[in-house]
């Protein structure tokens, strides 16, 4: 099973342009990073950029697509990075996320991947059928 960890900072709602992470906590995050690793869990991760850095956000409406520049109006919450993990349960995806040395002021949400199993027999051989190895990654 594929989980995503998405980490939501808090205070990254505010963070100005140019702001980047303390070494410590670099280093911390780091060593973690490290164990998902060396346990062979870990799919792919990243760190994002506050979103006073760059923002945009596409939207769609009529089969057409359009690109509106940040600044918003006021964000509750902000996705600061994430982690894509493979592991074989909910409880195995919850304890490493709980072994992410977060802040107060931060939050982890754990989301399960869609997995080709999710879907009906037909619609899995219509998938295999049109995506070939793509859906066989899916259902890793």
């Amino acid at each position: 099973m594929r989980f995503m960890m998405i980490m939501y900072p808090k205070d990254y709602v505010n963070a100005k342009p140019g702001w980047a992470p303390d070494l410590k906590s670099m280093e911390a995050m780091g060593k973690y990073n490290e164990q998902l690793g060396k346990a062979g869990v870990l799919l792919a991760l990243d760190g994002l950029t506050p979103p006073a850095t760059m923002r945009a956000r596409v939207t769609f409406k009529g089969g057409k697509s359009k690109v509106t520049d940040g600044p918003f109006t006021e964000a509750k919450e902000v996705v600061g990075g994430y982690w894509i993990i493979q592991v074989k349960s909910r409880e195995e995806a919850l304890e490493w996320a709980s072994r992410i040395p977060g802040k107060d002021t931060e939050m982890v949400e754990v989301r399960r991947m869609f997995d080709l199993t999710d879907f009906d027999p037909e619609v899995q051989k219509e998938i295999q059928k049109k995506f070939g190895d793509a859906a066989a990654e899916m259902s890793q």
